[in-house]
């Protein structure tokens, strides 16, 4: 017997009602948060472009001098002047400086948008990530650990200081955090499908960002370590994707080593920066000022250009000329002195550890801006510093202040909860997290240079939001 079927007329039209006024309820409870972090999102992302927008030229917020190259590259290429890739003349050492691609793509913007400077690189980057960073990362999210993660950590994405920053910073460590999170959801892919495709998918994404920035080159080597150890999978497995996925990020790379090795005497597969990172890191400290270290290019050129008897009228570059030749000289006497204090120089790096995780309070010195919080006066004009859309702003600007300062408690709880839920994904995340931590600070860095390593604490801090939220979450978000 079916007891409801008795009453048809009444128990299952009841339930029918309530079945229906639930799930319109759910609805309308999915809707309100899509609204809500859109407009987080879009609002913090908004307030700190009009920051940027005014600060572009305020050495202390963009570096303008690193940009200059790029321009110059930039309306070299629109003038048929520079190839966009191959290099012709071997005494221009300073076109390996940086990896071919970033100069091609500010070519491309100054072309579609006819305005050769920052701001239309800074505009077009910008709208470009509102929409690709909350997909990428709530993308990872999503994968590792579930809806109700992806939820927190859009949430969490849509505050972030740092990430709101950097969006609207014309450089290339966008474009490459771009490629180095959508190679990490692949890798991720990967080792949850055991597929040798998405490896492949993982290892273009990587090579490609390398043609961007030159930072990411040795992530390869974790990454294929994290498909090898952590993926659950038969051994012959393992092997064929790891081994797919460092083939096609070397035949991804190789063009660029080729072209240098083909061009320069003085072979360099990176382009020849690593000497002024270590050089001018040295320089950060003391101990290394007190021994001819400096930090800025400035100082270092200056240096260099007492040492070869130059004039102070004559033309001198960190990379020009006989760049290579000269970077190799930086990174034998920083290795040397290096060697010659290895316990300090590990101190050193924990330091700037610190200074890559710290976004709260004061920066650590030479580590960069971990961004602002949006208050009206930074961020509005003038006419609406008194009114409702100054407090609402203030009011946002509190909510990012709090968060900044318990996101890496949070991360701390997130990585916790990760490998108690699923230690093969956690793992693999932290592969990256790890290598802008060890590795990614040998030398001078920036919290620009580490974005990638950011937006997946983000992931982390997000997973830790879910769980401390499960007991109160709508079945909404489960």
């Amino acid at each position: 017997m079916r007891p409801t079927r008795l009453s048809s007329t009444g128990t299952e039209s009841v339930e029918g009602n309530a079945r229906r006024e639930w799930t319109g309820r759910i609805s309308r409870k999915q809707l309100l948060v899509f609204i809500v972090m859109l407009a987080i999102l879009l609002s913090v992302r908004l307030l700190t472009l009009q920051f940027m927008r005014t600060h572009l030229n305020d050495p202390g917020w963009f570096q303008s001098g690193s940009y200059a190259v790029f321009d110059r590259q930039a309306n070299a290429i629109l003038r048929g002047e520079q190839h966009v890739f191959w290099i012709d003349d071997a005494t221009r050492t300073d076109l390996a400086q940086y990896p071919p691609a970033f100069p091609a793509w500010v070519a491309l913007i100054y072309k579609l948008t006819h305005q050769h400077s920052a701001y239309a690189v800074q505009i077009v980057q910008w709208l470009i990530d509102l929409i690709v960073a909350p997909l990428l990362i709530g993308g990872i999210a999503l994968t590792a650990f579930g809806w109700r993660t992806f939820i927190a950590t859009i949430f969490l994405v849509g505050l972030s200081a740092i990430l709101a920053l950097y969006a609207a910073y014309p450089s290339a460590d966008l474009p490459t955090t771009w490629f180095i999170l959508g190679g990490n959801w692949l890798l991720l892919l990967a080792a949850k499908r055991n597929s040798v495709w998405f490896a492949l998918g993982a290892g273009c994404l990587l090579g490609l960002a390398c043609w961007i920035r030159v930072n990411p080159l040795y992530l390869f080597v974790g990454w294929a370590f994290a498909l090898l150890i952590f993926t659950k999978a038969p051994r012959p497995r393992r092997l064929k994707m790891a081994a797919a996925f460092v083939c096609v990020t070397l035949i991804i790379i190789s063009p660029i080593v080729v072209r240098n090795y083909r061009t320069f005497p003085d072979f360099t597969p990176t382009g020849g920066t690593i000497g002024i990172n270590l050089w001018e890191g040295l320089g950060e400290t003391e101990l290394g000022r007190n021994n001819g270290f400096a930090f800025g290019d400035d100082k270092m050129i200056e240096r260099e250009r007492i040492q070869m008897g130059l004039p102070a009228n004559a033309r001198l570059e960190a990379q020009w000329p006989d760049g290579i030749r000269r970077d190799q000289a930086r990174t034998r006497e920083s290795i040397s002195f290096i060697k010659q204090h290895p316990v300090w120089y590990v101190g050193v790096m924990l330091g700037r550890m610190w200074g890559m995780l710290k976004v709260a309070g004061e920066p650590v010195p030479y580590c960069g801006t971990s961004g602002i919080n949006v208050t009206s006066k930074k961020t509005l004009p003038a006419e609406w510093q008194n009114g409702v859309p100054a407090i609402l702003v203030n009011v946002l600007g509190m909510i990012q202040s709090v968060t900044r300062f318990v996101f890496l408690p949070l991360a701390a709880v997130g990585i916790y909860v990760g490998f108690r839920r699923d230690l093969m994904t956690t793992a693999i995340l932290l592969v990256t997290v790890l290598y802008y931590l060890g590795p990614g600070t040998a030398a001078h860095t920036e919290l620009r240079y580490v974005l990638p390593m950011h937006a997946l604490l983000t992931v982390f801090a997000g997973a830790a939001v879910a769980r401390l939220s499960k007991r109160t979450a709508s079945p909404s978000i489960s």
